[in-house]
């Protein structure tokens, strides 16, 4: 938290407003996130997990991109890793089973389900060159929102305390405004590499599927 703090200190010395939300303790993703929008007053709002890094002109060419497309609620970047390679983490609507797949399943074992997987990641339609409108799903580690879209929605569920969020947001989003991938809007995500679940995720992410399937409809396959 020192260096934290010693960084929001740089920033007000550059002219940056910052406010530090406390006090509230661990309230979960969303209703942390939730706190930040009900205060928002700024024509546009960005969601960013700390483990993502910008290009130098990834906000300017997102911020061109919603000024151009008024129809637009919501944007999604190009997301790549360390590697350089590209994350593809627009998704379809989610089986049971993609989700397993993709979750639990070491990487030797989701070979075998590749094409299932490239279908659920949308790799037949997502790459680094063409705008795609209204993807069912993408990533809680940036998403781009006109605030006013936001605040209709009301932020996120805040009955999910980890985990589907993201999900939920977007397929909510395309009741009022349109989503848009936007390749020339690039990312580095730090953290998108399959990651272990301990026995308290894996309770976490089970009961947020729970809440998620309950209210978008169940697909086992």
């Amino acid at each position: 938290m020192p260096e934290g703090l010693a960084y929001l200190d740089e920033l007000r010395a550059s002219g940056v407003v910052c406010t530090v939300i406390t006090g509230q303790g661990n309230v979960g993703y969303g209703r942390g996130h939730n706190l930040a929008i009900q205060r928002s007053t700024s024509r546009y709002h960005l969601i960013l997990n700390p483990d993502i890094d910008l290009a130098p002109d990834s906000l300017q060419q997102a911020l061109d991109f919603l000024e151009a497309q008024p129809e637009a609620g919501l944007l999604t970047p190009w997301i790549g890793d360390e590697s350089g390679c590209q994350q593809f983490l627009c998704r379809r609507y989610p089986a049971l089973l993609d989700l397993f797949v993709r979750g639990f399943l070491p990487t030797a074992l989701q070979r075998l389900f590749s094409r299932r997987l490239a279908r659920y990641e949308m790799h037949d339609q997502i790459n680094d060159r063409d705008v795609v409108w209204d993807p069912p799903i993408v990533s809680g580690c940036f998403m781009l929102f006109r605030t006013s879209v936001l605040k209709q929605l009301a932020g996120f569920d805040p009955r999910y305390f980890l985990y589907f969020e993201d999900y939920d947001l977007s397929l909510r989003t395309h009741a009022v405004a349109r989503v848009a991938y936007v390749p020339n809007v690039r990312v580095l995500h730090h953290g998108g590499g399959a990651s272990r679940k301990g026995s308290s995720h894996i309770r976490m992410f089970i009961s947020s599927a729970y809440k998620f399937f309950n209210r978008f409809g169940w697909k086992w396959l």
